[in-house]
């Protein structure tokens, strides 16, 4: 519920200093001037290219918040609106839009995850789970927004401070209880989810990413620890210690109560472990889960439906972040079963005789991660392993050859293709992304397909009974960007299609050969 809070009052909260009518007051606010409702307050970041204030004429707002360039800028524009001036917006952004949206996060269990990868699965384990113990949950990360499953229309994995005040505000009008959303490093760097309090914090891993945005992986760590350690920090915090960072991050939270998790036979010091007991033809794992701390102690068995070591350390960070929020296990895990994440893992069936899977992996340790799982479900056999690979330009450009480097190491067949190349030359970033396969593997079957579509139909044409093809980078994803224009793309129909195609092919032919005996 929003409330109408004084110039005043909001200059208290921020040390700001106003100029014109303290008293005035804002119900609502916005850094989109095209969308900001009357009586709000309007948030005039500066750009990479153009100051916010510029747009200030465009708004209904009643006052404007900005900071000393911003001022200049309105002044000189003749602005008579009063203005709240601040040094640095973002620093206060979140605390002065959970004071205009009455502080929702004060009345909901906000579970929060991060970590480079696992974030969007963790969320949707946790999801289901929460709803089948019987909570009322709100879910917020890439695949957008959620009330109790119904999509909410939202973009950022995070949303600027405003807009999520304002939605978890909403959350609490409908009877939200339970929060879970996934916290990008952007987010923590930006500012966005101050003024929001979590009762859980989750860390699931940490490998290169982000490098265009965090100088080092230092630095990339230390974006994540906010979470964790100092004013922004959960109240609680569950941590996965299956590699350094995670060990790392455990001692950074240990000033308030912090649970670790491991996949880890040696990690006998964390407080949950898991531990794979088999894996069913269908890709489900059976699983056993342990919690050694708590009023909720004892072995767990449970069916994981996603195949993967690293999707049960998500369970495993799930069930802890779960058990650190009062909920009963056995319950929280009777919903996992049922759970499904688009564009994880998600095998494509038409009917084919060898294994077709999408995945948003994007980064060299997560195409990794996901060609290990594939090779352990073709354990046993002759099968082959085909990868689609690619990489997004205006983004880290040193990931792109480790990309190539991962997929060439467990893949026979890597096909280089165009993921997002945004404004950069497509077949600069394809280059590469094979300098990098072809170091690290050069006797693999490497080829450069720059058509996504022909990429997915190289590898489909190329499969064989008994063995598996995997397209990465995109998941969930419906869109390619090129240039500054989002053409309609989906891995998961281009796969279908390709899958289709293949198959009639077949049936053609043997119908052929049939009838010429």
């Amino acid at each position: 519920m929003t409330s109408s809070i004084s110039l005043e009052r909001l200059a208290e909260i921020s040390l700001g200093t106003v100029i014109g009518d303290a008293s005035t007051t804002v119900g609502s606010c916005g850094l989109n001037s095209a969308t900001l409702p009357p009586g709000g307050l309007f948030a005039a970041l500066p750009g990479t290219r153009v100051h916010g204030a510029r747009y200030a004429a465009d708004t209904a707002a009643a006052a404007i918040l900005t900071d000393p360039e911003g001022q200049r800028i309105l002044t000189e524009a003749g602005e008579t609106r009063p203005l709240l001036v601040v040094e640095d917006i973002r620093a206060i952004l979140g605390h002065v839009s959970a004071e205009i949206y009455g502080h929702p996060t004060e009345k909901l269990t906000i579970l929060g995850v991060t970590g480079t990868s696992g974030k969007t699965t963790t969320s949707y384990l946790l999801e289901a789970g929460l709803l089948h113990a019987g909570l009322s949950v709100g879910l917020i990360g890439t695949t957008g927004t959620r009330i109790n499953r119904e999509p909410v229309p939202t973009s950022l994995t995070t949303p600027e401070a405003p807009t999520l005040q304002e939605l978890f505000a909403r959350m609490v009008d409908e009877g939200v209880t339970h929060v879970v959303m996934e916290v990008s490093s952007h987010a923590l760097s930006l500012g966005r989810v101050q003024g929001t309090r979590f009762a859980v914090g989750g860390f699931t891993n940490l490998s290169q990413d982000h490098l265009d945005f965090h100088p080092t992986m230092e630095d990339y760590f230390e974006a994540k620890a906010m979470l964790f350690d100092g004013p922004q920090a959960a109240d609680r915090s569950v941590v996965c210690i299956d590699d350094e960072w995670g060990r790392r991050m455990a001692q950074r939270a240990a000033a308030r109560p912090v649970m670790t998790v491991s996949t880890s036979a040696e990690a006998t010091e964390a407080d949950i472990t898991a531990r794979q007991l088999s894996t069913e033809a269908t890709g489900a794992q059976q699983v056993e889960l342990t919690v050694s701390t708590g009023e909720h102690a004892g072995s767990y068995e449970f069916r994981l439906p996603m195949p993967g070591t690293f999707n049960i350390a998500n369970a495993a960070l799930a069930t802890g972040m779960a058990v650190a929020s009062g909920i009963e296990p056995r319950v929280f895990l009777e919903g996992v079963e049922k759970v499904a994440v688009p564009g994880r893992m998600e095998r494509i069936d038409r009917g084919q005789q060898f294994v077709a899977v999408v995945d948003y992996a994007h980064k060299p340790a997560a195409v990794a991660a996901v060609l290990d799982t594939l090779r352990a479900q073709l354990e046993g056999s002759s099968g082959r392993i085909g990868i689609v690979v690619g990489a997004g330009g205006d983004r880290d450009s040193s990931k792109r050859p480790l990309m190539g480097a991962a997929a060439a190491k467990g893949a026979d067949l890597v096909v280089v293709t165009d993921d997002n190349p945004r404004t950069e030359d497509p077949a600069s970033i394809r280059a590469a992304v094979l300098a990098g396969a072809r170091e690290a593997n050069p006797a693999a079957d490497i080829r450069e397909v720059g058509s996504r579509a022909k990429a997915i139909d190289e590898v489909v044409e190329w499969a064989q009974p008994g063995d598996a093809v995997i397209v990465v980078g995109k998941g969930h994803e419906v869109g390619q960007l090129i240039g500054e224009t989002v053409h309609h793309f989906d891995d998961r129909e281009e796969m279908a299609r390709a899958l289709d195609a293949a198959m009639t092919a077949t049936n053609l032919s043997t119908k052929e050969s049939k009838e010429q005996a």
